[in-house]
């Protein structure tokens, strides 16, 4: 039992090859999942769909139990918003009479696992175009986080109820010209829940998209670390650190 434990530990927390890997598979499963909430928003529910729905819950449900487990800090565990919108979507899931536009919360754990130091660190040494473009990457990974999750949100409340939103195209049609700020006024949302909904979108959302218009149009920077004072971002020919004078040694292609 004891190396079954150390086993799933060092799955989920370590630095090893093999631990990457599976964690580069957990990536995976939760981009399946959300294909697979947005391609069954356009048809009917049948008996197969529902199956399916079944495994991945119970998928993200054992996942979820082996992440307790291995918890150290057990009593903040369920403090975490992460661990929440797992719940809703294992709910979603599992019983589809939730809703299924709730399982677009599951994106939250994708966010949850770029943004982990493991796995970031590992993008960038085995991805050259993560290293060069990793704030673009992770302000785009934002925003559309942002909009998935909007947009599962409009779906579930207004499906069924608003008949503007027939399916998840609908409902992602109505977050976009929301956020953007185009606002056709051919789809609008029903009651003060949905007027909320709509100024989140257009609050939360600009603000994401004016970060990644930053990190696109801002001079580029690397990552280096200072050994001095430890500041981590230079310009691409920056022979000295700005903050301490300290030299640094920033490696290019060009450099042995």
């Amino acid at each position: 039992m004891a190396e079954r434990f150390a086993l799933l530990h060092e799955l989920y927390e370590g630095s090893s090859a093999r631990a990457h890997r599976f964690r580069y598979a957990l990536l995976i499963f939760d981009l399946i999942t959300i294909a697979f909430v947005i391609v069954t928003s356009f048809f009917e529910h049948t008996l197969a769909i529902e199956i399916v729905d079944a495994v991945f819950g119970v998928l993200i449900l054992t996942d979820f139990i082996i992440r307790f487990l291995i918890e150290p800090r057990k009593s903040q565990y369920f403090l975490r918003p992460v661990i929440w919108a797992d719940i809703v979507a294992m709910i979603s899931f599992l019983a589809p009479i939730a809703g299924e536009g709730f399982g677009f919360l599951r994106i939250l754990r994708t966010l949850r696992l770029l943004h982990t130091y493991q796995l970031t660190a590992r993008l960038r040494q085995d991805f050259r175009y993560f290293r060069d473009h990793e704030d673009v990457i992770l302000a785009t990974v934002n925003l559309n986080v942002f909009l998935f999750v909007m947009t599962g949100l409009i779906y579930a409340t207004q499906y069924g109820h608003n008949d503007q939103i027939r399916n998840y195209a609908d409902a992602l049609y109505f977050t976009v010209t929301t956020l953007t700020t185009t606002g056709f006024g051919d789809i609008t949302l029903d009651g003060t829940g949905g007027r909320l909904l709509s100024v989140a979108v257009m609050i939360v959302g600009i603000t994401l998209f004016l970060r990644l218009a930053t990190a696109l149009f801002r001079p580029r920077k690397v990552r280096h670390t200072c050994q001095t004072c430890g500041l981590s971002l230079h310009d691409p020919d920056a022979i000295h650190c700005k903050h301490c004078g300290a030299p640094v040694r920033i490696e290019t292609e060009g450099m042995v």
